[in-house]
């Protein structure tokens, strides 16, 4: 039970929907190993391979090419390696070159040396810094060139360029990864369309169950090391017996996430009205000067806003949010918990102050405009007892 709480954190995780919840009952239901012979391990490999076809329409990819893993992070660590193998002949990559803004896991660099990981830097606007990049790609030495770039940032909602990017490493032999967990199921995502070889997916971001993921790998040619070694599940490429009943949550969670993808204006109208809201209320109090938002000046994806009062730590704000009954958040839900200034903000040159006082707000399949005016209420009461205590010191110092 919610206790007519208000949720409004759809990009660290979504409710869990009904389809999803329906086809993990199901699958509980059976018994047997996807990997035995017999009736009942058939029965349960049926159900996987009918979830690989739904996730694989969902990105536009070949049945054979998704790979379930436990989680977005695990599939960024089974992509991230130098040691690619093309058609059977070794292509190793030599550095890895990483977007400034991508989330924690893919900073990290899955299995390459810290030494051989370049960091891509991004204009203030939050897109990559193309001049900057092709500067980088000219000189990437030995090897071919590998570059993780994400599609959707999950703090500001940002769309990158990446088919852009992807065909300027394809012209150099290398690889290009991307990180679509926030796009899926918020925009059309099609793997052939954007030209990368290796795509991840999180089943828990578009409603499905925690604790399941997919690497799409876009051509059959491309192998890589495991990084779980055991038994030869997952077509040789992700080891250990695969957890069925979260696999079919997924799968069907797929199914209603590519309907919605086709048309998101239902929840794009409800992010721009929060956005219109807001900017005259802080204009009322008197702090229109310290309210931004983030990315408001390129392509976002409709659910995603990111803004700041500066002077509203984020600590504080989050605090007074949740006492309102409305839970949104600060950022990345990885890095957060431990909330501080946002790495994605900073690499964009946002000042600290404003940086500390970012606050996310992000909508999904269940989000309503009873939610959105919640938001909107909640947030005038909390920037009105800012503004009320800036008023009182000002006099005070008078």
């Amino acid at each position: 039970m919610n206790f007519g709480r208000t949720y409004l954190d759809y990009n660290a995780s979504a409710p869990l929907r009904e389809c999803a919840r329906s086809a993990m009952v199901d699958a509980l239901s059976r018994h047997g190993n996807p990997s035995s012979i017999h009736g009942e391990g058939r029965d349960m490999r049926r159900l996987i391979e009918q979830a690989r076809g739904e996730i694989a329409a969902l990105v536009g990819a070949e049945l054979e090419s998704v790979v379930f893993t436990s989680s977005a992070t695990e599939a960024v660590d089974l992509a991230l390696t130098p040691n690619i193998t093309s058609n059977g002949t070794p292509r190793p990559a030599g550095k890895l070159y990483v977007l400034a803004t991508e989330h924690p896991c893919v900073l990290a660099g899955g299995r390459f040396s810290s030494d051989d990981i370049v960091i891509i830097p991004v204009s203030t606007n939050g897109l990559i810094d193309m001049p900057a990049f092709e500067v980088l790609l000219e000189n990437h030495g030995d090897g071919v060139p590998y570059v993780a770039i994400q599609l959707v940032n999950s703090e500001t909602g940002i769309i990158q360029p990446v088919a852009e990017v992807a065909q300027k490493v394809r012209f150099l032999g290398g690889y290009t990864f991307c990180d679509a967990v926030q796009a899926i199921g918020r925009m059309p995502v099609d793997v052939k369309a954007l030209g990368v070889d290796f795509l991840a997916l999180s089943a828990h971001k578009i409603g499905g169950p925690q604790g399941v993921g997919a690497l799409v790998v876009a051509h059959s040619i491309l192998t890589m090391p495991p990084a779980i070694k055991g038994g030869g599940q997952e077509l040789k490429r992700r080891a250990g017996t695969e957890n069925v009943a979260a696999i079919a949550g997924f799968g069907a969670a797929a199914v209603e996430a590519r309907s919605e993808a086709a048309d998101y204006s239902g929840i794009s109208t409800l992010r721009e009205s929060i956005e219109e809201q807001l900017v005259p209320i802080c204009k009322k109090l008197g702090l229109d000067d310290l309210f931004t938002v983030f990315g408001g000046d390129v392509d976002r994806v409709g659910n995603t806003l990111l803004f700041s009062l500066e002077g509203m730590k984020a600590e504080t704000a989050l605090i007074a949010f949740d006492l309102e009954g409305v839970a949104v958040s600060s950022g990345s839900a990885c890095s957060s918990g431990k909330v501080g200034s946002s790495h994605v903000l900073l690499s964009m040159d946002v000042a600290e102050d404003a940086a500390q006082s970012a606050i996310r707000v992000s909508l999904g399949w269940g989000s309503t405009e009873a939610d959105t005016n919640k938001f909107v209420a909640a947030f005038e009461r909390i920037a009105k007892r800012m503004a009320t205590k800036r008023d009182t010191i000002i006099a005070g110092a008078a």
